[in-house]
């Protein structure tokens, strides 16, 4: 790990060690200045009953107890650069750091469905730490993420470039809650362009930042050591000279443990690395272009791909389908191990309903897990009721371990069969037998908050605890007073009265009006607290409250009990609770795998093949499939090494846009493993995928039309590579003809030197010519078709939406679409002569010559007979004819360009 002494590794290096920022030890905390932030006195400390880490660092804990400053502030403006530096008190900021997390870190409480495609994300419970590497290791990224929700930990290390595309996708793809960085990121006067960026996109998320020495390789690694399960060990091989992401685990498990008042348990994190390899990437912006995750029109509806697919029953299955929508895979075998299990499920009826009827009964297995490795540090009645509920809900989950193998047993796909072969891990039953020795066998997980109340109080069997017994008896007959009392009530003042109950009022009374007439039209003056919702009166007396309270103190006790034998069954089954991660996984992957199947159901789907070839016929729009009556339009495309670069024409409004993203959606649809619209798909690996779409201003960075379309295209440059897919839409509009021309040749001409498949609409009819210059550029367009209107005799364009060869010979066509607005005729009849005029003064289009022609046959032909012997399946008989079929075509071609010779000498 090289010498901890001064951080540096004799490299010229600077690794995070443990002497960072030494002038800092005991002085004021360097702060981001936000505008107008009411957070500004947001500077944390631990309280001293975090010196009791099970982690046995207090060394160096207790030595800077009072200089583990952690300065919170939230973006609202791109944070400016630090030029005060100011104390604040520090007790201030611990209250703002605590009361923030007790409101965003839920305990209790579980969705067993998700409904929204947008409202189950606006509750970020992710925490990111970032460090950069310094000096000649500038552009190394450390990132480590845990979700409060669910008890796995995420490092990955990565080389990025000055524009720090990587860093700003991934925690795009993260949605954190809060953003964790070194001080030194945001020194006085001197702010990272890394810190700058990040503030710049994550306007609404948390920043806090902390001394740098907490950004400590040494402590990651050693809080890796005691807390990664043994399941996932390995991870220690991996990171271990990974420096930055082990710097930012240690800061970032440091500080969650301060925020959240509790500890993991040894041997209970699930601890992985990530690579950037492992996955495609999709940067924000081009997530938002094709409206993955949300609608551009407006943000609450479904209509997004996430929409289109998502099916899941399970908060978990929607996590993993929307974390899958923005990285999707690239490895082919893995595709296609999802693929089989979707057919299965599609061919065999039984096994998908009995498999969804399982998994829509499971609850959040990951945030349970969370809940259930965190140890308080303080004894706290809501400790305690969070405990009883998630040992309630994980007996409830194991009870369904073995009605998922009954649905698992006869399937025949692989991942199915490994999926069913964990599920027979001997520990779900060790650790079910170990609860049910202390749990009546009827406690199970229900609906209703008085239910799970009752639940809770009757959860552990009686003569375990004879105290426990007797302050059970002592609650049950106070809630038998409370019904009698109200009983009584109803028949003195022969009103039907009614017992209800709610978690934050407790036992009150409701009297539904209806057919009833009150005295005075008023409730008695011994009933307080009346609300009228409707026909229906809710109130309490004060006899009522004083029981709700003797009722409140009855179930403290029991809590209390409860949660003392419950914690020692916990420590009896600690040792064997990983078994959940496995299983937590099985749950989620089944159900998004359900819910792929479930999509296919309700449409024409069909299976993607993987091949070098971008190759669908028929293929549809999947989200507009959605908001339409009628079926799309289906159109073919094709897309191969020797013909990469498609440029795409036709008037506005034709269907260029959809069209575009409806390719980008079919491939990202295939590399998750899902079927895709279409009545054949054959798809090329992306690895990553890039587009340029809109002509909108940005006035949060002052960006006009055009400096918008630049940024994009200048990221796209940058970062395509050959495995790339490339769209651009409408480039060098926001600026003059010939400079958008001029850019739109540069551009083209600059990614026709790569592999990658591009596909490129415009309305500057000139770049069609390049496939005269470079064989592999294709020219297509929208047709169009021209309908004469009995009225007046006009004549209006019809779309038609079905893509052609060829570049399109439509005229004039914005013309046209202004004739349908309201400008005045003599406006229109001035532009129409303005353009015949410029028409007159254009040069003549450059014509192929007869040797360009010929090069461009036998291209096509090399091309051809190289794909050909890449992936034909076909029968020598068929291979021949298909091989006589290109030499015609061949021969057709070079025919063409001997006429076009003829032509030219005459």
């Amino acid at each position: 790990m090289g010498s901890a002494s001064d951080g540096s590794h004799g490299d010229g290096r600077q690794y995070p060690g443990t002497t960072f920022l030494q002038s800092m030890k005991g002085s004021s905390v360097r702060r981001a200045q936000c505008v107008g932030s009411s957070m500004a006195s947001g500077v944390a400390v631990f309280p001293p009953m975090a010196v009791n880490s099970y982690l046995g660092d207090k060394s160096s804990f207790v030595e800077n107890i009072s200089t583990f400053n952690c300065t919170t502030v939230t973006s609202s403006a791109s944070l400016k650069a630090c030029d005060n530096t100011r104390k604040t008190p520090l007790s201030a900021g611990s209250h703002h750091a605590r009361s923030a997390f007790k409101l965003r870190t839920p305990q209790t409480g579980y969705s067993v469905t998700s409904s929204s495609a947008v409202s189950s994300y606006s509750a970020a419970t992710v925490i990111v730490a970032v460090v950069e590497g310094r000096g000649l290791a500038r552009g190394e990224i450390g990132m480590a993420s845990i979700d409060l929700k669910n008890p796995e930990v995420i490092l990955s290390q990565f080389a990025d470039n000055t524009t720090y595309a990587k860093v700003i996708t991934k925690l795009k793809i993260l949605t954190p809650l809060e953003i964790i960085m070194s001080n030194t990121a945001c020194d006085k006067g001197n702010t990272t362009k890394l810190f700058n960026l990040i503030t710049e996109n994550f306007k609404n998320v948390t920043f806090t930042t902390v001394q740098r020495k907490y950004f400590n390789e040494t402590k990651g690694l050693e809080y890796i050591e005691q807390l990664c399960t043994s399941e996932f060990s390995t991870v220690l091989m991996e990171v271990q000279s990974k420096y930055y992401c082990l710097a930012a685990v240690g800061a970032l498990l440091k500080y969650v443990e301060f925020i959240q008042n509790s500890v993991y348990a040894p041997k209970s994190l699930k601890i992985c690395f990530q690579g950037s390899e492992q996955t495609a990437m999709i940067d924000s912006t081009s997530a938002q272009n094709l409206e993955l995750l949300v609608n551009n029109r407006d943000s609450r509806n479904g209509h997004t791909l996430f929409g289109v697919l998502n099916y899941t029953r399970t908060p978990g299955g929607s996590r993993k389908l929307r974390s899958n929508i923005l990285e999707p895979l690239v490895d082919i075998e893995t595709i296609n191990t999802r693929l089989d299990c979707v057919q299965e499920l599609l061919q065999d009826e039984e096994l998908f309903f009995s498999l969804q009827s399982v998994i829509s009964r499971f609850l959040d297995t990951e945030h349970l897990l969370s809940n259930l490795v965190q140890i308080p540090k303080q004894d706290t009645d809501k400790a305690a009721d969070s405990k009883i509920t998630n040992l309630i809900s994980l007996k409830h989950t194991l009870d369904l371990v073995d009605p998922l193998k009954v649905a698992l047993r006869n399937c025949k796909t692989p991942l199915l069969k490994a999926y069913y072969t964990s599920l027979e891990d001997t520990r779900f039953g060790v650790i079910l037998e170990k609860i049910k020795t202390v749990i009546n066998d009827d406690t199970r997980y229900t609906k209703g908050c008085l239910n799970m109340r009752t639940q809770k109080c009757y959860a552990v069997k009686p003569n375990i605890n004879e105290f426990l017994d007797i302050a059970r008896r002592t609650y049950a007959e106070i809630v038998d007073d409370i019904a009698g009392m109200i009983t009584q009530l109803s028949e003195k003042y022969n009103l039907p009265f009614r017992t209800s109950f709610s978690t934050t009022r407790g036992f009150f009374i409701q009297m539904n009006t209806d057919g009833i007439s009150l005295p005075n039209g008023q409730l008695p003056s011994e009933f307080i607290k009346v609300t009228k919702i409707k026909n229906a009166y809710s109130f309490t007396s004060a006899d009522l409250i004083k029981m709700n309270e003797r009722c409140q103190e009855s179930l403290r006790e029991i809590y209390h009990m409860s949660y003392l034998v419950i914690c020692k069954l916990l420590g009896e089954i600690y040792e064997h609770i990983h078994c959940l991660y496995k299983l937590s996984d099985t749950v989620s992957m089944l159900d998004m795998l359900l819910s792929f199947a479930h999509a296919c159901t309700l449409s024409d789907y069909v299976r993607p093949e993987f091949t070098d070839t971008l190759a669908i016929k028929q293929g549809w729009h999947p989200i507009l499939e959605k908001i339409s009556v009628t079926k799309p339009v289906s159109n073919n495309s094709y897309i191969t090494e020797g013909s990469n670069f498609v440029i795409i024409t036709g008037p506005n409004m034709s269907g260029k846009s959809t069209y575009l993203k409806q390719l980008a959606l079919c491939q990202i649809m295939a590399q998750i493993g899902s079927y895709v619209p279409a009545e054949y798909a054959s798809f090329r690996i992306a690895e990553q995928i890039f587009t340029r779409i809109g002509m909108d201003d940005d006035i949060e960075t002052n960006s006009s039309t055009f400096m918008k379309e630049m940024k994009e295209i200048t990221y796209i440059v940058q970062n395509a590579n050959d495995k790339s897919l490339i769209i651009i839409d409408e480039l060098g509009r926001g600026t003059s003809t010939e400079e958008g021309i001029g850019i739109c040749f540069a551009v083209c001409e600059y990614l026709l030197n790569l592999k990658a498949f591009i596909l490129f609409t415009t309305h500057f009819l000139e770049l069609c010519h390049l496939d005269t210059l470079y064989p592999n550029v294709e020219n297509n367009h929208f047709e169009v078709q021209h309908v004469r209107n009995g009225i007046g005799n006009r004549e209006k364009i019809s779309y038609t939406y079905i893509l052609s060869k060829g570049h399109t010979e439509e005229k004039n066509y914005g013309l046209k679409a202004a004739e349908v607005s309201s400008l005045p005729p003599s406006v229109l009849l001035d532009a129409k002569e303005i353009v015949t005029q410029i028409i007159k003064q254009t040069l003549k289009n450059q014509r192929n010559t007869p040797e360009a022609l010929r090069q461009k046959a036998a291209y096509h032909l090399a091309t051809r007979l190289v794909q050909t012997a890449r992936n034909s399946r076909l029968e020598p008989d068929s291979l021949r004819i298909y091989l006589a079929g290109l030499k015609k075509r061949y021969e057709a071609d070079c025919l063409a360009a001997g006429q076009v010779q003829i032509e030219t000498e005459k």
